[in-house]
């Protein structure tokens, strides 16, 4: 019995696991292109400060894209899981992305990496008069050329890119035009089919109004034309607005061969098994930071969906729904902070710090739940590890055993 913290103040008796979930399958993914968007591991003997240069174990973090590889997972890397814009700079992204798309060719993995604009300094993008274009077009150039110098070391690495929205582009652009231009550019420049990224402002504020409008039906409209314009250089879309209905709106308006890849961590069991057969059986593939502590069952659902089991599907994924809606509550952005937590007491590092560190951006009982939940569906493969790690955690906060 383990003692929990709650929010409203007390604790509770709680009783783990003492054997984690059985997990039978094995072999490829057929019926979805799933990727999980990986976490990195910090350094924990670094003497750095939260706005030093991330110090990243590179050992254990790329243990861990080897541990989603042999499930049959893709890596999603240098995305926001990641803490892209949040502890982890272009320079130690650029460096990450170089290590993992190598380990990733070294074990026959696949790769998909965010290509950005976060070399650009603070506040770079906002012209001074503060509006219209002829003051705007250098710091769009500025934009551009950011996204280009990303790009080229996706590209030569190897792995696939993944055009992420920009906080520069933003804050800089005076309308749809902006985004189709920089856009445009980009898609003719990429040497394969990309993956376009539209995060919602849930998960980033400064991305609020993002394809030149705060209207998400104005907004999509400019999206899909960028990708009507381009249909042969976009692979697919990752979308992240945690609004189930308009994301299966969007991928029933895509032209033919583009994927929706899900990236809403609230929907995520629905929109993967899809529509059914008699309305049309579109579905969603995955690109998910929640796939990173439900990797193994995750795989293990999809396996069962290739299967055409369903029903099979859901019934496995639909019980981890209350853990990430947990993890992803708000502010959304610090989801981060409890899928650490869960790489932790799963063993998959020996310690519980985050670059810029982040580990202090939940609460104790929000961590304590999170624990529990996962505990709950079976995601430790060794449970006692997992409350011996809980406890030591407790103690440091001084919760009484």
């Amino acid at each position: 019995m383990i003692r929990l913290p709650q929010a409203g103040g007390g604790v509770r008796e709680y009783q783990p696991r003492t054997e984690p979930l059985a997990l039978t399958t094995s072999g490829p993914l057929t019926s979805r292109t799933v990727f999980s968007a990986a976490h990195v591991v910090a350094d924990p003997y670094a003497d750095t400060t939260p706005d030093s240069p991330a110090a990243v174990d590179w050992d254990a973090t790329l243990a861990f894209r080897r541990h989603l590889w042999s499930h049959g997972l893709g890596v999603a890397e240098a995305m926001d899981t990641a803490q892209r814009g949040m502890g982890l700079d272009w320079a130690g992204a650029a460096e990450l992305i170089r290590r993992s798309a190598a380990e990733a060719k070294a074990v026959g993995g696949r790769i998909a990496c965010g290509v950005g604009t976060d070399q650009l300094p603070a506040g770079s993008g906002r012209s001074a008069a503060g509006s219209g274009r002829s003051a705007g077009a250098p710091a769009l150039k500025e934009i551009r050329a950011a996204y280009e110098e990303q790009l080229a070391v996706v590209e030569e690495s190897g792995a696939q890119a993944i055009l992420m929205a920009s906080r520069a582009l933003a804050a800089e652009a005076t309308g749809p035009e902006d985004y189709a231009e920089i856009y445009g550019h980009l898609l003719r420049q990429a040497s394969e089919p990309v993956i376009l990224h539209w995060l919602g402002p849930m998960f980033d504020p400064a991305l609020e109004g993002y394809w030149g409008s705060a209207d998400l039906d104005a907004a999509t409209d400019v999206f899909l034309e960028v990708i009507a314009a381009h249909p042969d250089k976009v692979d697919g879309i990752k979308v992240s607005l945690l609004d189930a209905g308009r994301e299966v709106a969007l991928r029933r308006r895509l032209p033919e061969g583009v994927r929706c890849y899900t990236g809403d961590d609230f929907h995520y069991p629905e929109l993967i098994a899809g529509d059914e057969p008699s309305a049309g059986g579109r579905f969603s593939h995955a690109l998910l930071g929640i796939f990173d502590p439900l990797g193994p069952l995750a795989a293990e659902g999809v396996r069962v969906l290739d299967t055409g089991d369903r029903d099979g599907f859901r019934a496995l994924l639909d019980p981890t729904v209350e853990l990430s809606r947990h993890l992803f509550q708000a502010p959304t952005r610090f989801y981060k902070t409890g899928v650490v937590l869960l790489a932790w007491l799963a063993g998959h590092q020996d310690h519980f710090a985050m670059v810029g560190g982040l580990q202090s951006a939940r609460s104790l009982p929000h961590l304590a739940r999170a624990y529990e939940l996962a505990d709950a569906l079976g995601l430790f493969p060794d449970p006692a590890l997992a409350e011996s790690r809980m406890r030591s955690l407790l103690t440091v906060y001084g919760v009484p055993r």
